[in-house]
């Protein structure tokens, strides 16, 4: 294939680019083993998210009698692909990448989606309870983009708590970029949990959710501020992020902030509150719309100052 560019200067942008590579890095490993592969981790969350909703990630319709051999197919499928992927994000640490171990790994996720499975049947339920926009569970299972998001962060949260580097972040990005919700595979979360409409959501690393809490759009569960070592460097790991009791509900544009703040059980955070202390169990947060002003545009503004507007309509 021709280059648009002359010969002389294509040599001098491949000789620039070759020498970045050895100088800044950044450059996925050209020699054995690559690191996980973004396009087999994009393909096995797919494949996974058919593993917990047979028929609801198909083209064609999946029939009962059809389901032992499916699903004995796709999670032998799955578990294949899936080692090679937990094994390139070993190497990243543990460059020899033990077999039994990675073995071990994909074993204990394998065996924790059935527990998954029952976690997302009560995120559907809190879905359908509150939300009297829902009609059925299958539309809450095809069209809710909170389901997708929470089952991916879930099975990643698996990996998480084994140490497993890269791959969870990976996938929860990939929920992330399809969805628009953000969560931190390290997020610990309980049953019934429920985002409604999820677009703009962050919930970061070491928050800690409990049972039937209830989220709208545009929420920020985010850190505070963040500690550093004695030469400037941001420590990593900690408690960065809120704890959220037991049915709370956060309204629409709310960011609450830091490790050390607690919401309490049955608490109702407004929407656009900005919130970085605790709260006691039963509270109700909200800003009085003490400038908030309604005016008939049709009718002539009252001036504050004679012979001028107050406001321009």
């Amino acid at each position: 294939m021709s280059s648009s560019l002359p010969d002389p200067i294509l040599d001098e942008v491949v000789r620039g680019i070759l020498s970045s590579y050895e100088e800044i890095g950044g450059l996925n490993n050209a020699e054995g083993i690559n690191l996980p592969s973004k396009t087999a981790v994009a393909l096995i969350c797919e494949n996974l998210l058919e593993i917990v909703f047979p028929g609801f990630h198909d083209d064609a319709a999946v029939r009962r009698e059809e389901l032992p051999a499916l699903t004995r197919q796709r999670v032998a499928d799955v578990a294949t692909r899936f080692k090679e992927e937990i094994c390139r994000s070993l190497r990243t640490s543990e460059p020899a990448c033990p077999e039994t171990r990675a073995s071990a790994i994909l074993q204990t996720f394998m065996r924790a989606l059935p527990g998954i499975r029952e976690l997302l049947h009560t995120d559907i339920e809190a879905a359908y309870e509150g939300d009297p926009a829902a009609l059925s569970t299958h539309e809450i299972i095809l069209a809710y983009p909170c389901i997708e998001a929470i089952a991916i962060q879930r099975m990643a949260h698996v990996l998480y708590e084994a140490k497993v580097p890269l791959l969870p972040r990976i996938m929860t990005e990939w929920a992330h970029s399809r969805t628009g919700i953000d969560i931190h595979p390290g997020a610990t979360i309980g049953t019934h949990f429920f985002i409604d409409h999820g677009t703009g959501v962050v919930i970061g690393e070491s928050c800690e959710i409990g049972n039937h809490v209830k989220l709208y759009h545009d929420v920020t569960l985010g850190a505070k501020s963040f500690q550093r070592d004695d030469e400037g460097h941001i420590l990593k790991g900690g408690k960065r992020h809120p704890t959220v009791r037991d049915r709370v509900t956060i309204y629409p544009g709310s960011t609450i902030l830091g490790g050390e703040t607690v919401l309490g059980e049955r608490s109702t955070i407004g929407g656009n509150v900005f919130l970085m202390q605790s709260i006691p169990p039963d509270s109700l947060v909200y800003y009085e719309e003490e400038q908030l002003r309604i005016l008939n545009k049709r009718e002539k503004p009252r001036s504050s100052v004679a012979g001028s507007s107050e406001y321009q309509i």
